[in-house]
């Protein structure tokens, strides 16, 4: 498990590369939400995340979220969503996130909408888009992406905010930030086709990128190993 002061000191050192960032790329002010991603992490350890400030916790594997949001329900946490998701599971995630990333199939748009409780406040839902077309990566292809944005505007209980995407693997800064941009056009593309839309939200960034992701406009970054450490063991649901 890591300890106290390494997740403090972590997320210190990301805030820093965060505002470095946005100096050097002439931001416009606004700071992107930082996700502490946190699968296969314990929830000891996302309260060592929650004591440095950060509430807002992504993950990928549902009965691993689950137990987690158990053990923590003293807390003030917004829950992400941000794995692959199996038909048969979106009820239950309708009813525990506040954020879906990962919507990616006409299907799952629909299913969510219908199992939302309606005592809940409209599902905050992201369009997975594989930007690079990647065969073994999720993600609605770029050509998809606006049918499913006029389908998902039009669910009364999801609220579409914009695009999440995880580009093709490079340490190379200059493709990284092409293939950011590429994200960034789409959602700009959206917005004027879909004037009357709230689209606000660029998800996209992780600990090897993030500078990049910065630059073309990310909005929530998602931040695991830089924070937690090197990854568990997972066990998939």
């Amino acid at each position: 498990m890591t300890t106290t002061n390494t997740i403090l000191s972590n997320i210190a050192a990301i805030r820093k590369r965060i505002a470095l960032a946005q100096q050097l790329y002439a931001s416009d002010g606004q700071k992107p939400t930082l996700m502490a991603v946190s699968k296969t992490r314990s929830a000891p350890e996302i309260r060592l995340a929650l004591a440095a400030g950060v509430s807002d916790i992504g993950e990928n594997y549902l009965q691993e979220a689950l137990a987690k949001q158990s053990e923590l329900a003293d807390q003030h946490i917004c829950w992400h969503f941000i794995g692959p998701i199996q038909s048969n599971k979106t009820r239950t995630i309708a009813e525990h996130f506040s954020w879906v990333h990962s919507v990616d199939r006409a299907k799952i748009i629909s299913r969510l909408n219908e199992q939302r409780p309606p005592q809940l406040e409209a599902l905050n839902i992201c369009l997975q888009v594989n930007i690079n077309d990647e065969p073994s990566k999720a993600g609605a292809s770029v050509h998809e992406i606006p049918a499913l944005a006029e389908l998902a505007l039009s669910q009364p209980q999801l609220r579409l905010r914009g695009l999440m995407a995880i580009p093709a693997n490079t340490i190379d800064p200059i493709q990284q930030r092409r293939n950011f941009a590429a994200v960034r056009e789409l959602l700009q593309t959206l917005r004027q086709r879909f004037p009357e839309a709230h689209l606000d939200t660029l998800s996209m960034g992780m600990s090897a990128d993030m500078e990049s992701a910065i630059a073309e406009g990310a909005t929530i970054l998602r931040i695991g190993s830089d924070i937690f450490g090197p990854r568990a063991a997972s066990t998939p649901d």
